[in-house]
């Protein structure tokens, strides 16, 4: 997650600093992953709460245990962004046998690098930078996409309905995740550390048969 730092309250109305940018992608994933899970029923309608974010419709699991899974996930995913190291985010939808049946891509490879001697940098803003209200419905136009989302890939079949999910990290080309143990967390507890994915469940896993969906394009003006 990117360092805590005091600034100034966020102006809606003002271009968005680089750690801002990451923080607010990062709070869209998290609420993206629970409306996916309930979308796609990968766990009992009852198990969710309605919801309203970006003034649009959402959903939020009411099971602490998932919902620290996904909060960690999340936080593990924003130590990477901050190192511009991420290529995508995937949520896999598997069946019971663990083969990927949907993937859920994010793609956050427009985010650069910045070197350390740089730092500063990523606590201003920057003007071709998208403003949060701007980004704000950004995110609203995806969510109500995302609810309506069934429409295009229809039902999972009820022989089916024993899914799980996983949340899969894709690197750029030669990056690889951090080593929790050597980041400077005294007193932060350490976030979990990523398993190799199988490729099935990777992007680089589907087969030729796999049909697209652009759910929402977003450039935030935040480019490498």
């Amino acid at each position: 997650m990117p360092p805590k730092k005091p600034q100034a309250p966020l102006k809606k109305s003002r271009p968005l600093t680089y750690y801002q940018m990451i923080i607010e992608m990062l709070k869209f994933l998290e609420v993206s992953i629970h409306t996916i899970l309930f979308v796609r029923r990968v766990y009992p309608s009852e198990l969710f709460a309605r919801r309203k974010k970006y003034d649009a419709p959402v959903y939020q699991s009411r099971h602490p245990d998932l919902n620290k899974y996904i909060s960690d996930a999340v936080k593990a995913v924003g130590d990477e962004l901050t190192r511009g190291s991420v290529e995508r985010v995937v949520i896999v939808i598997r069946d019971k046998d663990g083969v990927a049946m949907e993937r859920f891509m994010f793609n956050f490879s427009g985010i650069p690098s910045i070197p350390q001697d740089a730092e500063w940098q990523k606590w201003q803003s920057i003007e071709t930078v998208m403003t949060a209200a701007t980004l704000a419905q950004y995110f609203r136009s995806f969510l109500i996409r995302l609810e309506l989302i069934e429409d295009q890939l229809g039902v999972i079949p009820q022989e089916e309905w024993d899914v799980n999910f996983a949340i899969v990290l894709e690197m750029k080309d030669g990056a690889v995740p951090a080593d929790p143990i050597n980041k400077p967390r005294a007193k932060e507890k350490l976030a979990p550390v990523w398993m190799p994915a199988l490729v099935q469940n990777t992007t680089a896993g589907t087969t030729d048969e796999a049909e697209n969906h652009m759910v929402r394009a977003v450039d935030t003006g935040l480019i490498n």
